[in-house]
């Protein structure tokens, strides 16, 4: 479990050091997190946020929204995965349900377009192309070594499970309707752009899954675009939903989650 923040002092705070870095080479470059310790990789996920400031005014109390202009960790990112992945990944055999969903959100339901057995490329980006579907790639950490190396850190700074998925939208869609989840969660843009709302929760701290109708959920709180290199944290129990905007490339992003059922 993380360690609860210390009271701010009263004095200056000091800038952030700069973050000793453990270079692991990857498809995009070398790595920009510090893979040292658990507690080395969480700080330089967050960065240029303390570890202190975020246990202490977001983490179970609202979102908080990094945006940031660094090509090399835009370049990192776009290394973790991509949607020219799902070819080989493919070839290895995936399956309908256990690795892969195919959905879209239409009228403000989740419609799943899967097939059944095996996943085939060409038919998936079929869909993905003509029927504007979002692929979701069920953790993904099992194929991608760095994001295992992110998330073995992550399971030992949290003292808790933590999962992934990869959402891959086209331009002009969205895969899922306006819901909440019941786990803490991180986003990772990786490729193109994302919109996001955020709405107040009708259920804080959230303990299980649900779909929330767009006339319950009012206004949004947040609304904002991801970039390649952002990071999105918010609790669980947060309505969420996100759409590639039209016109632009497709989005890919992984979401990080942890802290189910606490």
């Amino acid at each position: 479990m993380p360690k609860k923040a210390k009271p701010a002092g009263t004095g200056k705070e000091e800038g952030p050091g700069p973050c000793k870095q453990l270079k692991v080479e990857v498809a995009g470059g070398p790595s920009t997190l510090n893979f040292d310790s658990p507690s080395g990789l969480f700080e330089s996920l967050i960065s240029p946020i303390k570890t202190e400031t975020f246990f202490k005014e977001f983490w179970e109390q609202k979102p908080l929204l990094i945006q940031r202009d660094d090509p090399a960790l835009a370049t990192y990112y776009q290394s973790l995965f991509k949607l020219l992945d799902l070819k080989s990944l493919c070839s290895r055999g995936m399956y309908y349900g256990r690795d892969i969903n195919v959905c879209r959100c239409v009228n403000g339901k989740k419609k799943v377009l899967n097939k059944d057995g095996k996943v085939h490329f060409l038919q998936l980006r079929k869909d993905f192309d003509q029927k504007r579907a979002t692929i979701q790639f069920h953790q993904p950490q099992r194929f991608k070594d760095e994001l295992w190396r992110i998330q073995e850190k992550l399971e030992c700074y949290f003292g808790s499970l933590v999962g992934s998925n990869v959402y891959i939208t086209p331009a002009g869609s969205q895969g899922l309707p306006p819901h909440y989840d019941d786990v803490e969660v991180f986003i990772l843009q990786l490729e193109g752009e994302k919109h996001w709302r955020l709405y107040h929760p009708t259920v804080p701290l959230a303990r299980e899954y649900s779909v929330e109708a767009e006339d319950r959920i009012g206004r949004p709180a947040h609304e904002f675009t991801l970039k390649p290199g952002d990071l999105l944290y918010f609790p669980r129990g947060t309505i969420h939903q996100a759409d590639t905007p039209p016109g632009l490339a497709h989005s890919t992003h992984v979401t990080i989650s942890t802290y189910q059922n606490k």
